[in-house]
């Protein structure tokens, strides 16, 4: 009877073992991981030549060595490597220690006190290291998609496409991977197509990796993909002629295709079917960006630069305030009209790099600079976007990609690596300083008075800015809400909130959207804007300018001589916002 309980429980176990293994065999796409495809770690090591300088530092008084420290540059030890070799007594004991000056006689040694650092030994070596090889990537593309002349929907459902990469030599993609709304697929080799169906308005997420024939995989990669029938055949009540068309929406990093827009990737937030607000649109061409509007401050610093003759209007043409007067303004208008549309084509250039809209560049330009691109007399913000030491600060911590190229042109290699997050408070200080002055374009030797050449390189830098200002949005919200902000924000009010946070700074920002979620309401312009502090109000009059501004209106003087940037608020007093609710309840506003 023993025996064949014995016989039955083998049995037993041989079963459950098959079964596992015909369930890991059989595992759907959607079931698996890379990670078990990953155990093998992507990293080669290499032999490298260095030298190790061996320092002493000695007592005057007694020619003792009270401590050895080790470094592998010829330089003398940093406080911080006396402090890791010694401790804090001797440190202190060394920073403390004042230059003892020999003119000759010995006896004046013996009244030296303190430290002396001496270099006693220099030693070639040999070192091991371990370097990361290059990972595996995937980029998704649309393919298929036979468009009308002049249409931008596909005429029929197109294909994603996945492109595996491989970067090491003689390796290569075996399989990709994924899940598709929760379904699982694969495809042998690098490139793999699937074919795309409706998705709704919220649109659906795919998830994607590629393995490889090195014993690992890429990361997992998220795509959010939207497909929306168009026309009257979608239409169910109705029978109708039109050819069946699709719009098409795919928000990813890894995204190779056109009509990128950055900030739309980093919130996870799609735009519009119909399309952006005009002022969030980038057109084709230069001409599109036109605009003739007045401007007194640009007028009188033209006319101040002898580009503009005034000699006929009372004062020359000039305001007290540098501003010109409603004659020197007639008298500069077209010099004016030709300066201010002459940098659309790289506004429109930029837009296409970096997905900032091209509108919202030359609105803020118009509202910051007057496309005065030098620094006015009582302004200390620099570039057409006047980038301020805060706004570099935030382009810099931000923008990790701008930063690492940005970096190395002041500070070292070895340094910069870092991040910008740990440098000292000296070298963000350089870094930011000399930023600024990289989009000041003021000339005083140039014909013009403006470097026309470093005007246009502060457009891209200023783009940057604007997309740092996105990531830091993205994080506000995320740290309040857990959630990515195209889950729960609008396109065009995302912007609105990384205006506010370009112009008044995070902090006035983050109290809000704290304030408005402890209030219960959703997160829109209008509720955002009406829980802004006092102090951080006039963003809200920036927004509105920004965000209406047409070809007929610019900012006027007044609007302009007031800090265009203001600090971020420490104190604020309280006071009722003078904002106007659309709604008939309106939420519970800053106390």
């Amino acid at each position: 009877m023993e025996n064949n309980k014995q016989k039955i429980n083998r049995f037993v176990r041989i079963f459950v073992i098959l079964a596992l293994l015909l369930s890991m065999f059989n595992a759907s796409p959607a079931e698996t991981s890379p990670t078990l495809f990953s155990e093998k770690k992507r990293t080669i090591k290499i032999e490298v030549d260095y030298t190790l300088y061996e320092w002493w530092l000695l007592s005057w008084k007694t020619s003792a060595v009270v401590c050895q420290v080790y470094t592998e540059h010829e330089s003398w030890p940093d406080d911080s490597e006396v402090l890791y070799y010694c401790g804090a007594t001797i440190q202190k004991q060394w920073t403390q220690t004042n230059a003892c000056m020999y003119t000759g006689e010995i006896t004046q040694l013996d009244e030296c006190k303190g430290l002396y650092l001496h270099l006693a030994n220099v030693t070639p070596l040999v070192k091991e290291v371990e370097v990361n090889l290059p990972a595996p990537e995937v980029y998704i593309s649309v393919v298929g998609c036979d468009k009308e002349p002049g249409q931008t929907n596909c005429s029929s459902l197109p294909y994603l496409r996945f492109q595996g990469f491989e970067p090491l030599p003689n390796e290569s993609i075996i399989q990709i991977v994924g899940r598709y709304n929760g379904m699982g697929f694969s495809c042998p080799g690098g490139s793999c197509d699937l074919p795309l169906t409706p998705t709704g308005t919220d649109g659906i997420t795919v998830e994607f990796w590629a393995e490889s024939s090195y014993g690992d995989a890429s990361e997992v990669y998220t795509a959010k993909v939207r497909v929306i029938p168009w026309g009257d055949f979608a239409n169910p009540d109705s029978t109708s002629v039109d050819k069946p068309t699709y719009y098409v929406d795919v928000l990813s990093s890894q995204w190779l295709g056109e009509g990128k827009s950055t900030c739309s990737d980093i919130w996870q937030s799609f735009m519009p079917i119909d399309g952006p607000p005009a002022w969030l649109r980038t057109p084709q061409l230069a001409e599109q960006l036109e605009s003739d509007n007045e401007y007194y401050l640009l007028a009188g610093m033209l006319i101040k630069q002898g580009l503009v003759d005034a000699i006929d209007c009372p004062t020359g043409g000039l305001e007290t305030n540098g501003a010109a007067t409603v004659c020197g303004m007639e008298a500069a208008q077209p010099v004016v009209d030709d300066w201010q549309n002459q940098f659309n084509a790289e506004i429109i250039q930029v837009a296409n790099q970096t997905g900032v809209p091209a509108q919202l560049m030359k609105n803020i330009f118009s509202r910051e600079s007057q496309f005065w691109p030098g620094i006015y007399e009582k302004v200390s913000e620099a570039g057409l976007g006047h980038l301020s030491d805060l706004g570099a600060d935030a382009v810099l911590l931000w923008n990790p990609s701008f930063y690492s190229q940005f970096c190395p042109l002041v500070l070292t290699e070895e340094t910069c690596q870092r991040g910008f997050g740990n440098l000292d408070k000296d070298q963000q200080e350089m870094l930011r300083g000399t930023l600024v002055q990289k989009v000041n374009a003021a000339c005083p030797d140039c014909p013009v008075g403006i470097d026309l050449t470093q005007a246009n390189f502060s457009i891209s830098i200023f783009a940057r800015s604007l997309l740092a200002n996105c990531e830091q949005v993205k994080q506000i919200v995320f740290n309040n809400t857990g959630k990515q902000p195209g889950q729960l924000i609008s396109y065009e009010d995302l912007w609105k909130f990384s205006l506010v946070n370009y112009t008044s700074g995070s902090g006035c920002l983050g109290n809000a959207i704290q304030r408005t979620i402890n209030n219960g309401n959703s997160l829109t312009w209008a509720n955002v804007s009406y829980n802004l502090e006092p102090v951080c109000q006039t963003s809200i009059e920036y927004v509105e300018e920004v965000s209406t501004m047409s070809v007929e209106e610019a900012p006027g003087v007044e609007d302009f001589l007031v800090s265009p940037t203001p600090e971020i608020p420490i104190a604020p007093t309280p006071t009722q916002p003078k904002v106007i609710y659309p709604t008939a309840t309106p939420p519970t506003p800053y106390p």
